[in-house]
């Protein structure tokens, strides 16, 4: 793929997240806010919890985005909360919903939708890149680059993964420069 085909496809990519996010976030605290107001709460609990746990999301998703960024898989901690706060915002959404299964997968959807869109948003290229930056920095004695065996053990990858990293930039598709 060129340069400039790259970039569109990262754009359109970001937006559509972008889009999925702010959607799901959306319904996600009008259905929460419902539910902690339905179960007692006062109007300004109601108003703030759902931002606790869409917060908690947040966080953990921006902390593993920066560990993958830099070639980490992330701690136990921000994966936890991220399952925690996926599942209890999944939950609160199919809670409200109408006691049918349309119901509850039409409230259940913008959540997942959002979640799952964050999931395959995050750029393959990064980690190819951290990757690529990694092998060149890595050469062997002589020289050489390390084998894609190498290349994918170091990034929790499979060896093929690390073949096609190694060959990807031998043909100058991770050049950072563009």
């Amino acid at each position: 793929m060129t340069g400039r085909a790259d970039l569109w496809v990262r754009r359109t990519t970001i937006g559509c997240v972008g889009m999925l996010t702010l959607i799901a976030g959306t319904v996600s605290y009008l259905h929460m806010h419902l539910l902690v107001e339905t179960h007692g709460q006062p109007g300004w609990v109601a108003a703030l919890t759902p931002l606790s746990v869409d917060g908690m999301i947040v966080a953990a998703s921006t902390t593993l985005l920066a560990e993958s960024r830099s070639g980490n898989r992330g701690g136990l901690l921000p994966w936890a909360l991220l399952i925690i706060g996926s599942a209890a915002s999944l939950a609160a959404n199919v809670a409200v919903a109408e006691p049918t299964a349309t119901g509850r997968v039409i409230a259940a959807w913008p959540s997942f939708a959002g979640q799952s869109s964050v999931s395959v948003g995050r750029s393959g290229r990064e980690a190819k890149v951290l990757a690529w930056q990694w092998a060149l920095a890595n050469r062997t004695g002589n020289g050489s680059l390390p084998s894609g065996k190498d290349i994918g053990r170091e990034h929790e990858r499979h060896e093929r993964w690390g073949r096609l990293v190694k060959c990807a930039g031998l043909a100058g598709e991770l050049d950072t420069q563009t």
